[in-house]
């Protein structure tokens, strides 16, 4: 069944069964792996610990094969993303001893976007009730529909009651005028389209698609740092995501096309040897930033170049030149879409990275000085079972889409196009979600 097929405006729901426990698999598409998951999630009681979950999670199975026909996370060949997204399931459902025919899935695909729209209705002075705030949602949403542009979260980020902002929840408050500003991500539909159709060929349906950023967001984040204010960076191999998460809500998302895979063009192309032996070199040597000792060890490596019989001597320092500009690029162009938005408050001093390419040795010494901000190293939390080879931060975002379901509750879904109406505010991807903070905070 097509995703795309709603026609009218309703909280998410249905990917979780009430008070019972709930079997998902899902599916994180990247630039140099797929990887799937499945596992149980089993309703718990309140607690203090990881308060916002209503879930434990136990991953079962795991699958992981290596991404042909995708770059950047769009379908570039459909035959070998099929190929692809079948051999990683299978692997997943020989582990766990099921069969899976439906799927969560990441999305960094399509020229993701965030941008902050606000609703408004009128009360004339009576309670709010459900009605009321399914209409100022669905006003929130309005302006936000392009025929070429699909809507993939649709999250409330703040209501207003007359004078007052910043409410919670307002069912059962009295006033004149409700309003509420919400975050919307959307992405280009026919990359969506395309990946649906990938996964339909697979014989399977997709249950939800989730922005990369808001999975590695909800995995790499503790509850204090959501709630005071970070920004979540996930470097995967084809692109590089960023999420901005204020009183626990995605208030802010973005991608750029930069991420592991260039570091390792760069190499290779420096130094005319195979991308294989460049991205090994990477992995086991490569450094953002060189020591004295560094300068010292060195290495060597096949070259390509005709009549290259002898191998390429370089020494780690000399790696650290070529690895170095292209890390220290892709955290200029993050700071310059944070400082473009006003987003630099928000996150107060905290990022935390995650991804394949973020173990890349002195890449958080890079962020820290170019962003001057705090940085961690994250990986996976809040999902237990999952295989010691999948700990780490290249399994953030999977792990993430495991998350999602006990978070979908908070989300509205209105996904009838509407032609957007003209406007002169800038039409940048934070340009309204920075305009809300100033005003807000």
């Amino acid at each position: 069944m097509s995703i795309f097929g709603a026609s009218s405006p309703h909280w998410r729901s249905g990917l979780l069964a009430h008070g019972r426990p709930t079997d998902i698999a899902v599916l994180d598409i990247g630039s140099s792996k797929l990887c799937c998951l499945i596992g149980r999630l089993t309703p718990r009681e309140v607690s203090s610990v990881l308060p916002g979950r209503s879930h434990t999670i136990e991953v079962s199975g795991l699958g992981y094969q290596r991404s042909q026909g995708f770059k950047s996370g769009t379908v570039v060949d459909m035959e070998a993303a099929e190929q692809s997204i079948r051999r990683a399931v299978s692997r997943a459902e020989e582990s766990a001893g099921v069969s899976v025919d439906s799927l969560i899935i990441s999305v960094s695909a399509g020229r993701l976007t965030s941008q902050t729209y606000s609703g408004e209705i009128s009360l004339g002075g009576r309670e709010v009730s459900a009605r009321d705030i399914n209409a100022v949602l669905a006003s929130g949403c309005a302006d936000a529909y392009n025929e070429r542009r699909a809507v993939l979260h649709a999250l409330p980020i703040g209501f207003r009651l007359d004078a007052t902002e910043a409410i919670e929840d307002p069912m059962t408050m009295v006033g004149d005028q409700l309003g509420v500003d919400m975050n919307i991500v959307d992405v280009d539909h026919a990359a969506m389209r395309n990946l649906e159709m990938c996964i339909n060929r697979a014989h399977l349906s997709v249950d939800a698609m989730v922005a990369t950023p808001y999975a590695s967001g909800l995995a790499a984040l503790v509850d204090d740092e959501a709630r005071m204010g970070a920004a979540c960076v996930d470097m995967g191999a084809g692109t590089t995501t960023l999420s901005v998460f204020v009183n626990g809500k995605m208030i802010a998302c973005d991608a750029i096309a930069v991420g592991g895979n260039h570091v390792t063009m760069d190499i290779a192309r420096c130094l005319s040897i195979r991308v294989d032996d460049a991205e090994r070199l990477k992995v086991r040597h490569g450094t953002a930033i060189a020591t004295q000792m560094d300068e010292r060890e060195l290495l060597s490596v096949a070259s390509i170049e005709e009549g290259g019989n002898q191998p390429i001597q370089i020494s780690v320092g000399q790696l650290s030149q070529i690895i170095r500009p292209r890390v220290e690029e892709t955290f200029e162009m993050l700071r310059d879409r944070i400082n473009s938005a006003g987003l630099a408050s928000s996150f107060g001093r905290r990022m935390v990275l995650t991804g394949g390419a973020s173990q890349l040795r002195g890449a958080n010494d890079i962020a820290a000085q170019i962003l001057g901000v705090s940085v961690r190293l994250g990986r996976p939390m809040g999902v237990s079972g999952l295989p010691e080879k999948a700990r780490g931060a290249a399994f953030s975002a999977a792990a993430g889409l495991m998350i999602y379901p006990q978070i979908a509750t908070h989300e509205f879904v209105a996904t009838k196009p509407r032609a957007r109406r003209a406007s002169g505010e800038p039409n940048h991807a934070f340009a309204r979600v920075g305009r809300w903070l100033r005003e807000s905070f």
